[in-house]
């Protein structure tokens, strides 16, 4: 390890949400360790039902798990030490240092949220303590200075560590220009001292027309010019952080003649990256249905995919006439999948007494299944393997729920685990199942015989090495559009 770089760190902060910084993390992780250094990522606080499980038993934000991937570390709860799941437009789960710290209202966490700073800081520490290098994360934008007060995500972290920053513009969306200088100019100007320079991403096409805003934004700032950087269509094959990047992809998923697979997208969908094996599948037509939009009639599969609000997606879906659609894709032969919350929704009865998730209430499910959930008990935290039902074929995947299902379709387990566990429940005619696992076709293995099962024929697709392949031409990307020595040395 170099005894210089232990210790060093460098924050990404954005002008908005959505500006990249969550790849170009990844990216840089990946060319750090290229050029010999010990690196690790960080991200103070994160908003997101896109989880991962951590192998010291706690969840963080997908992205930084898929970060440290590049980094070619076992993800860690201090990567992420503040994790915001959303359950309403005001309210969210709150989990702090991988376990459930309860939930918080918008309004009530801005008052909050200076108290998790210490926790903060003490991850982080822990962090740069072992490696060489830091890269951090910052959370929507940094302009936000209506929430600077208490600031745990932004500059108030980046003050409170004495990291430097560098901000990031989405040229792609229009007004790059605006959005930089404009920062720059509504920030505090101790938060504009901690930027060290810019970067300027999702260039399309020639490069050169940007020339003069680049200079333009040096000039207006004061800040060095640390790279333009061009679109990066292959991410689309990365896990999307939040449902607004699943939403922007779906057009990009169809295979016009493919088996087709229909999703409902409810509001409160949380861990997607369950979808993205399957749209790496050429043989698959991968329909996400928005709001407004009915189930595809000839789906041959439909998955109910997880929830952070299982009650109140549930009525959501409902409001949108999917819980018809699905009856009626059940009556022509058709099958149905739920993972985890899509699970839950499927059995005769759901109830929350404790309001885990909202308000406590008990409502009807769908009655597909002859199961009953109740939401109570402890979050299970847990990588799995084992094998699916009746075909043994090997999986390997997560539990990450609360909640306890029972019913006489349990009987009929979908997966085996390796602790001799039964996992999720099956209909009597094997058309409707169900299981708490996550990450099920993501495992080469267990997609094939889904895509047996569905007719759809062999699978061509090897997910893992997929990612692999795209995290490699996002660092050669990376190299190529910025100069990672510059950036780096602005570490400190």
């Amino acid at each position: 390890m170099t005894a210089a770089r232990r210790g060093r760190a460098i924050m990404l902060q954005g002008t908005g949400s959505n500006v990249g910084k969550s790849l170009l993390v990844a990216g840089l992780c990946r060319l750090a360790r290229r050029q010999g250094l010990s690196v690790a990522p960080f991200k103070p606080q994160n908003m997101a039902n896109n989880a991962a499980v951590t192998p010291d038993g706690g969840e963080i934000g997908r992205a930084q798990a898929l970060q440290a991937r590049a980094a070619g570390l076992a993800p860690s709860i201090d990567m992420n030490p503040v994790l915001l799941k959303p359950q309403s437009e005001t309210g969210a789960q709150l989990v702090v240092r991988g376990k459930v710290a309860g939930t918080a209202r918008a309004k009530d966490y801005q008052t909050r949220k200076q108290s998790l700073l210490p926790a903060v800081l003490e991850s982080f520490g822990r962090l740069r303590a072992h490696h060489d290098l830091v890269i951090v994360e910052g959370a929507g934008s940094a302009s936000e200075v209506n929430l600077r007060a208490g600031d745990i995500a932004n500059m108030g972290f980046a003050r409170a560590a004495d990291v430097p920053v560098v901000l990031i513009g989405d040229i792609d969306r229009g007004g790059v220009i605006a959005s930089l200088v404009g920062t720059k100019h509504v920030i505090l100007a101790e938060d504009a001292d901690m930027i060290s320079g810019f970067l300027v991403n999702k260039m399309r096409g020639d490069l050169t027309l940007f020339d003069e805003g680049m200079r333009t934004i040096e000039s207006m700032t004061g800040w060095p010019a640390l790279g333009l950087i061009p679109y990066f269509e292959p991410a689309r094959r990365l896990p999307a952080e939040d449902a607004y990047d699943l939403a922007e992809r779906s057009g990009a998923l169809r295979r016009e003649g493919g088996l087709k697979i229909a999703v409902p997208l409810y509001p409160r969908i949380a861990n997607f990256d369950d979808l993205d094996p399957l749209a790496g599948e050429s043989a698959i037509d991968l329909q996400l249905v928005p709001s407004g939009k009915p189930l595809p009639g000839d789906a041959a599969l439909v998955i109910l995919p997880g929830s952070k609000a299982t009650i109140a997606d549930l009525a959501a879906l409902r409001r949108e006439g999917w819980d018809i659609d699905l009856l009626a894709h059940r009556r022509r032969g058709g099958r149905i999948l739920g993972l985890c919350g899509g699970y839950q929704m499927l059995g005769r009865r759901l109830a929350d007494p404790d309001g885990i998730e909202g308000p406590p209430s008990a409502v009807e499910g769908l009655g597909l299944l002859d199961v009953e959930t109740e939401l109570k008990g402890d979050k299970h935290l847990v990588a799995v393997e084992g094998q699916s039902l009746p075909d043994t074929v090997p999986f390997h995947g997560y539990e990450m729920h609360i909640g306890c299902t029972e019913g006489l379709d349990r009987q009929r387990p979908l997966l085996r685990f390796a602790d001799g566990r039964g996992d999720g429940a099956q209909s009597a005619d094997g058309l409707v199942m169900g299981s708490y696992a996550h990450g099920l076709f993501a495992d080469d293995r267990q997609r094939a015989a889904w895509l047996r099962r569905l007719g759809a024929g062999l699978s061509d697709y090897a997910h893992e090495a997929a990612i692999e392949e795209t995290l490699d031409g996002l660092t050669e990307h990376l190299s190529q559009h910025l100069d990672s020595t510059r950036l780096f040395g602005l570490a400190r």
